[in-house]
């Protein structure tokens, strides 16, 4: 069984065990979280699409860790003009474990 979440902004496909990353969330490590937003569920027999969102389906997930993405660079240059910009940036995030997936 699987499920579409929504949390952060970002959708994501998950089953249970999953590690997945996503957009900081202002918890401890090792708490248990229920994920409400859930767009679809689906199996081999059967699929529930939500409109927007399917009833009652929630996703259960324990918080491994907060961490922080890679650094990126952010470079802006217009050429002729003497303009550059350089700038940084690292996301913070939050690490999941998917323990659970139930259905309505």
């Amino acid at each position: 069984m699987f499920a579409v979440i929504k949390t952060g902004g970002k959708q994501y496909k998950v089953q249970k065990d999953d590690k997945i990353e996503v957009e900081k969330l202002d918890v401890d490590e090792g708490a248990k979280i229920n994920l409400d937003e859930v767009l679809f569920i689906g199996d081999d027999n059967s699929s529930k699409i939500g409109t927007p969102l399917v009833e009652g389906a929630t996703v259960k997930a324990t918080v491994i860790t907060q961490k922080r993405a890679p650094k990126i660079t952010i470079f802006k240059k217009k050429r002729r003009q003497n303009y550059r910009r350089k700038k940084g940036h690292r996301q913070n995030l939050t690490v999941l474990q998917i323990t659970e997936i139930k259905a309505a």
